[in-house]
C-alpha cells in the first residue's frame, strides 16, 4: 500500500472523530524547514459524552497534541523525524508567544502520539519508551522520559474493548478486522457510525482501485469488506428511500407523518415493482398496502 493513501485516510478519519472536541489542523507546516505535522490538535470547551465515545482517542485529544500515523513500525530514522517536528512545532508556538507577550507553560505544549500497528522491544528499549505505571493509561501505550513529551502507540497491544476501536481501525491484520466488524456492528444511532462508514468505505474504494496492489493492499481489503459493504448497503437504501419520498412528495404534494411511517415497509420491494405501485395506487392504498393507519 503507498504510504500517502494511508495518510490521507488517517488525517481525514482523526479529523472526523476529533473536530467536535476543538480545532485540527492537517499537514501543518513547522518551522525552520518545511516539516509537516500529520494533525495537529487543539481542544476547546465540549460536552464530557462527546470525549467519552471516543474513549481512549478522546482521553488522548483532552490536551494540545500531535498524532503521526504510521501504516508500518516506524524505525529509529522515522520516530526521530516525528520528534524533531514535534520540537519545531514548540518552537513555534513559543515564538508566537513571544511576540505576543504571552507565556506557555511546559503542560501547554503538545504532546505526539505516534500511531503504529506495532512497536518492537527494540524500537521501545531504544527510546526508553515504558508503559504508564500510575493506572491512567490502559496497556500498549509506551511514554518516552516525561520531557520528550512523546508515546509510542502499539496499536496491537491496545484491549479489544469499546474505548480502544477507534484507534484500532488503523491497525493491520486481526486487529483491523475485528476493529471493522465492530464499526459495522455499531447501532444505527450511533453519532459516528455513518461518517465513519463513508470513510472507511472510501478508503476500501480507492485502494480497490488503485494498480499495482500487493498482499499488504489485499489484506486490508479483507479487513475492511465488512465495513465497505454495510456502508455501500446503508448508502443503497438511503438513496431508495429519497427516491420513494420525493415520488410521494409529486404525488401528495406533502409526505405527512402517516405516509413517512409507511416508507420502511414500502422499501421491502424491489425497487420497479415499488416504482409501479407509487405511480399507480391512491394514498389510501398504499397505507392500506403498506400499513401505517388511514388519516
Amino acid at each position: 500500500m503507498t504510504r500517502q493513501l494511508h495518510d490521507q485516510f488517517a488525517k481525514q478519519y482523526l479529523k472526523e472523530l476529533l473536530a467536535p472536541l476543538g480545532q485540527l489542523t492537517t499537514s501543518q507546516d513547522v518551522s525552520p524547514e518545511i516539516r509537516q505535522v500529520d494533525v495537529w490538535f487543539v481542544p476547546t470547551a465540549s460536552s464530557s459524552t462527546e470525549r467519552q465515545l471516543l474513549g481512549l482517542l478522546g482521553q488522548m485529544a483532552s490536551s494540545d497534541c500531535v498524532f503521526e500515523a504510521f501504516r508500518n513500525q516506524p524505525n529509529p530514522i522515522e520516530v526521530r523525524n516525528c520528534l524533531l517536528k514535534l520540537y519545531s512545532l514548540h518552537s513555534q508556538i513559543l515564538r508566537k508567544a513571544r511576540r505576543e507577550n504571552d507565556a506557555v507553560s511546559e503542560a501547554e505544549l503538545p504532546v505526539l502520539w505516534i500511531l503504529s500497528p506495532t512497536c518492537s522491544a527494540n524500537l521501545l528499549n531504544g527510546f526508553g519508551a515504558k508503559l504508564d505505571n500510575t493506572g491512567n493509561w490502559v496497556e500498549g501505550i509506551y511514554f518516552l522520559p516525561e520531557y520528550q513529551k512523546t508515546a509510542l502507540v502499539a496499536i496491537n497491544q491496545l484491549p479489544t474493548t469499546e474505548a480502544t476501536l477507534w484507534l484500532r481501525i488503523l491497525g493491520r491484520g486481526e486487529t483491523q478486522k475485528q476493529a471493522a466488524r465492530e464499526i459495522e456492528a455499531l447501532p444505527s444511532n450511533h453519532p459516528f457510525r455513518r461518517n465513519i462508514l463513508e470513510i472507511v468505505g472510501r478508503w476500501y474504494i480507492n485502494l480497490q482501485t488503485s494498480q499495482n496492489l500487493d498482499e499488504e493492499d489485499r489484506e486490508v481489503l479483507m479487513n475492511l469488506s465488512p465495513a465497505y459493504l454495510k456502508w455501500r448497503e446503508d448508502t443503497l437504501q438511503e438513496g431508495r428511500r429519497e427516491m420513494v419520498e420525493n415520488l410521494l412528495q409529486i404525488r401528495f404534494s406533502s409526505v405527512d407523518e402517516v405516509l413517512a411511517g409507511a416508507i420502511p415497509s414500502m422499501l421491502q420491494l424491489p425497487s420497479q415493482e415499488l416504482t409501479r405501485l407509487l405511480l399507480t395506487l391512491s394514498r389510501e392504498e398504499l397505507l392500506e398496502r403498506f400499513g401505517g393507519g388511514s388519516n
